[in-house]
């Protein structure tokens, strides 16, 4: 074969797959004299039929890059969190006890006002005559019995000197004295009665609070037995939140409740907004069957009038703080067949699976009862790249354990509270 025809053999072999261009040179080898040989050695090496070699540095693991935290003891907050609403500690209808035509109204829709403050009046004049008619009668009424008595005495006198007079005109009279004394009563009662309705004619608020939208203007008359009321107070300052947690957490909020108050805590509709601080003030009295909750309503100052009645919130009752607790970020906590673990990182930069029990969650903070001690760290972020060995390379983050009540700013809160439940 001259020379021109085995470069053309080359060239194709050349553009073979690497296997079949590995069977080509071995027949190639096979084929020719000794003294060819080197040339089809170097054929080998250029058409790369040798065997596949690979850098050393191929068989090391890579280095994982984490982040992790250290595992600390410190006091942790145990809060339940539960659904709520906002309600007026009080809320007043106000309307007539007499009849008449609104005349005045003292106030404006949304004003504040204090207890005592008049805030309507209705026509007073028809009751001032029924007053002044009143002690008319009275005043002849007690004249009638001036005149009784006095005939009483001279009867009683009469009969018990000369027998002029007979014991049952005597009696007669006596009663005639009783008769007028009721009927003097009778007109004393009418007059209070009369003072009264000149009383309810001038409406005073029964609360502090706030008056919501006037629903009837001055110039209508008014009517005691009407169905709707003039206005309605809401008292605002404190205010009231009722909200509910599962039937299971009852029991120990009660045995908290008797060994002090317990701290409640409102954050607005999103969960990042603290709206007050208040206490627990009872649990009520009944379960109910078809979500299996338990009502609780607790106190709140509500000086800046953050809360508004029937406001939607979510609620944060702090149980108890636990203390000398191990904790470490939730991020940390992996979950298998074999139960919960973490990633525990060594001195020498690896890692080793450490099972763990967790007492419980709370916000993004999580207790741990045992496998885990303070100073340990753990691995919070890139897990699904990890086995037990592997190397790693560490960067540092902080636990942003809760707070307890009082010592959370309000304002907007990123570590506000984004479960219904606490994980048990």
């Amino acid at each position: 074969m001259s020379s021109s025809e085995r470069g053309s053999e080359l060239i194709a072999a050349f553009n073979l797959p690497k296997a079949e261009r590995r069977q080509q040179c071995m027949k190639g080898i096979l084929g020719v004299p000794g003294v060819t040989i080197l040339l089809a050695g170097l054929c080998l090496s250029w058409l790369g039929c040798g065997s596949d070699s690979r850098p050393a540095s191929a068989n090391v693991a890579p280095t994982v890059p984490v982040s992790v935290a250290t595992a600390e003891r410190r006091d942790m907050p145990y809060y339940l969190t539960g659904l709520g609403s906002a309600t007026a500690y009080y809320t007043v209808s106000v309307k007539s006890r007499v009849d008449g035509e609104l005349v005045t109204v003292n106030f404006t829709e949304g004003q504040h006002v204090n207890k005592g403050d008049l805030v309507a009046v209705i026509d007073t004049r028809p009751y001032q005559v029924a007053l002044d008619q009143a002690q008319a009668t009275l005043s002849k009424d007690q004249a009638i019995l001036v005149d009784a008595k006095r005939n009483y005495e001279r009867y009683k006198q009469l009969l018990d000197e000369s027998g002029a007079m007979s014991q049952q005109q005597v009696d007669t009279q006596q009663a005639l004295v009783k008769q007028y004394d009721g009927a003097i009563r009778n007109d004393q009662a009418t007059i209070d009665s009369a003072k009264l309705n000149l009383v309810y004619c001038h409406i005073t608020a029964p609360v502090s609070g706030r008056v919501g939208l006037r629903l009837v203007d001055p110039g209508n008359i008014i009517h005691a037995n009407d169905a709707n009321a003039m206005f309605v107070i809401t008292q605002l300052e404190p205010i009231a939140v009722l909200f509910t947690i599962p039937e299971d957490n009852l029991q120990a909020v009660s045995k908290q409740m008797a060994k002090g108050k317990l701290t409640v805590e409102a954050y607005s509709r999103d969960n990042q907004t603290k709206l007050g601080t208040g206490t627990l003030l009872t649990i009520d009295n009944e379960i109910d069957q078809t979500t299996g909750t338990g009502r609780l309503k607790a106190v709140f100052d509500n000086k800046d009038n953050a809360l508004w009645p029937n406001q939607f919130v979510n609620v944060r009752l702090l149980l108890e703080i636990r203390k000398n607790s191990t904790v470490i970020p939730a991020a940390a906590i992996q979950r298998g067949p074999q139960g919960t673990y973490v990633f525990v990182a060594k001195s020498d930069q690896t890692v080793d699976v450490r099972p763990v029990t967790v007492g419980f969650t709370q916000e993004n903070v999580s207790a741990i009862t045992s496998g885990i001690s303070p100073g340990e760290v753990v691995v919070t972020d890139g897990q699904d790249k990890l086995q037990a060995g592997s190397k790693i390379e560490t960067r540092q983050s902080a636990i942003n354990a809760p707070q307890p009540a009082g010592q959370v700013t309000s304002g907007p809160n990123p570590n506000a509270p984004r479960t219904g439940t606490p994980g048990q």
